[in-house]
């Protein structure tokens, strides 16, 4: 059977004269009919097809399918046209054929069935995208059970940064908990915990973070002043710890006029296909943690050898999954996120194993400064491997952490080598965070050249998310704080520093001040200045996970020094309010510094989950 595809606007036909006695279909069909926003699937059924017309008829079936949802339409014309082929199967075979194709799309398509036998005018719009033209040639050949074979299975092996390398389960005994954890889900195919919600589920609303929005598309999250603060420190400490680095910031846009096909071979990442498509004004609405658009911008510029590497940068903020209902899960799987991510086009493989090492190492950086402990997982090719067998035990030795190695077969991505870092859930489950991965097809693919001189070059091209997506940053950091005696964020992502108790309403004057005095300092401070006890406030402290705070009395009034109690310590700590301010100044560094988000007294804070 020869099958062509036109993704159409509309297909319009109607009947004219039959095209040959007792071939022509009369009943059952329309003499005329028209669909819009379809894709037209011209069918020419062939002699060999008469060997085994339910075989071919399954498998014409499943290549339909798989075009209208890489088309993203629901909307099918069947249209009989002999000219694809010079090898007809007689006229009941082909009317066979197209009935029964029919019978079977019915369930999933609404489906306009063109008449068999008939000269018809037609009239056909093309969209004209890069995907809306597309033929196949499909056999009635059946696949025996067990024909196929199964892909080779990879070669796991633990790294550790002496050079040794061991077996994954006889190196369980000699490596973190969290490795093993990671060695469990990866490669025995199993996880501590199943069929339970990671911790962090419960925290983010608990602490009014975030939450679902029952109004929006399943998996969509809103931010509530708390948790929005958190996320907007995360995203400028990203950006500033790339732009450090060399990556040059740039924005693309959300909609292309493109198939989806066509997106989808190019921009999977991280195992999961990232990208969301609409009919609507017959435009496709893709992102794709802004490869696609950073490929565009490399491949209008001239880049000459000199300007490698080349890092260009996008803080994608509308990044989309097609997560079905039950995949997705609090912050680890959404259906859209926030990925941070940078491409950085090289001139051989040799600066893009440097690049790798050294993004590699940013971040085991970003591990230290959110307090999140990482497990990487290097993944490469058997060929890769072979050609770079004492780079990667140097990377591993860089690294001084023992590293999950997977050694795959043969390449089936579009990179050759990569390595991903892992936070490990409360279940024993990976988050996976930042990822490092070399691309060896996607400069010819969009035709990304740079002069060496004397020629164009296709250039290596690195995909680098130096913290993974945000919303799986901050679900590590509550998957972290779940497993602590006293939980909390880092204070620099802490949306209350400093807590000020009053005793009484008199010593609410004297909070603000100090208040003040911090917030010159860029420090979050309030004033739970509530109509409750004090250790109903003080409560309150510890429920909020505030780092610092400190009841205030007519002691603290006439002193010179206050009560403070440090979260995680046992007791109070006398110090002045500059010592105060100095060791907050001295725990946040560098980080990201972000005035309050909410009101600067308690009692005007809302309750946003209702909890």
């Amino acid at each position: 059977m020869r099958l062509l595809f036109i993704h159409s606007d509309y297909l319009e036909f109607e009947t004219t004269t039959e095209a040959g006695e007792d071939l022509a279909e009369t009943e059952g069909v329309p003499m005329e009919g028209r669909m819009e926003d379809c894709v037209t699937v011209f069918v020419s059924v062939e002699r060999e097809d008469e060997s085994d017309l339910d075989a071919v008829v399954e498998n014409a079936t499943d290549e339909l399918r798989d075009v209208a949802d890489q088309l993203n339409t629901r909307n099918v014309v069947l249209y009989p046209y002999a000219h694809l082929s010079e090898d007809l199967a007689g006229p009941d075979s082909a009317k066979t054929v197209l009935r029964n194709l029919e019978s079977a799309l019915e369930s999933e398509f609404e489906v306009l069935r063109a008449p068999f036998g008939w000269y018809k005018a037609f009239e056909v719009s093309c969209k004209g995208h890069p995907l809306s033209e597309l033929s196949r040639h499909v056999t009635p050949e059946r696949e025996e059970e067990g024909e196929a074979e199964s892909p080779a299975p990879s070669d796991w092996q633990v790294l550790f940064p002496d050079g040794t390398r061991k077996d994954p389960l006889d190196a369980k005994p000699e490596v973190s908990e969290d490795l093993r954890a990671f060695i469990a889900d990866e490669v025995e195919g199993e996880t501590a915990i199943k069929g339970e919600e990671p911790p962090h589920v419960e925290l983010m609303a608990e602490k009014e973070l975030v939450g679902y929005d029952q109004l929006s598309d399943v998996g969509n999250l809103r931010w509530y002043p708390r948790g929005k603060l958190v996320r907007d420190c995360l995203m400028e400490y990203v950006n500033d710890l790339v732009v450090e680095y060399g990556g040059m910031p740039v924005e693309t846009p959300i909609m292309y006029d493109l198939g989806v096909r066509a997106v989808r071979e190019h921009s999977e990442k991280f195992g999961e296909r990232q990208y969301r498509f609409d009919s609507g004004d017959r435009r496709m609405m893709l992102r794709f943690a802004a490869c696609f658009g950073q490929f565009s911008i490399m491949r209008d510029m001239h880049i000459s050898v000199n300007d490698l590497p080349l890092r260009i940068y996008e803080m994608s903020t509308y990044s989309f999954r097609r997560e079905q209902k039950g995949e997705v899960m609090g912050l680890k799987r959404q259906r859209a996120f926030t990925m941070p991510d940078m491409h950085t086009a090289t001139e051989d493989i040799a600066q893009a194993r440097e690049e790798l090492e050294r993004q590699a190492k940013l971040s085991m950086q970003t591990s230290d400064d959110l307090g999140v402990k990482y497990v990487p997982a290097l993944r490469v090719t058997q060929n890769f491997h072979d050609d770079n067998e004492g780079w990667i035990e140097s990377l591993v030795s860089d690294l001084d952490v023992p590293v999950l190695l997977e050694i795959l077969p043969e390449r089936h991505h579009y990179w050759s080598a990569k390595i991903d870092f892992a936070a490990i859930d409360g279940l024993g489950r990976p988050i996976e965070n930042p990822t490092v991965q070399i691309d060896v097809e996607s400069a010819e693919r969009f035709d990304i050249t740079y002069s060496d001189g004397e020629e164009q070059r296709h250039p290596p091209i690195l995909h680098y998310s130096p913290s993974g997506g945000i919303e799986r940053v901050v679900a590590a950091l509550l998957e972290k704080a779940a497993k602590q005696d006293a939980p909390r964020l880092p204070t620099w992502l802490s949306p209350t520093q400093v807590r000020f108790v009053p005793v009484g309403e008199e010593h609410i004057e004297f909070c603000d001040d100090l208040v003040s005095e911090l917030e010159l300092a860029e420090i979050r401070a309030d004033v739970d200045d509530r109509d409750e006890s004090v250790g109903k406030r003080i409560a309150k402290a510890e429920t909020d996970w505030v780092p610092y705070y400190a009841v205030v009395g007519d002691r603290e009034i006439e002193g010179e020094t206050l009560k403070v109690n440090v979260r995680g310590e046992d007791d109070e700590r006398e110090m002045a309010l500059d010592t105060l301010q100095s060791e907050i100044e001295e725990d946040v560094g560098e980080l990201p510094k972000k005035k309050r988000y909410l009101p600067k007294y308690v009692s005007k804070h809302p309750h946003f989950t209702g909890r």
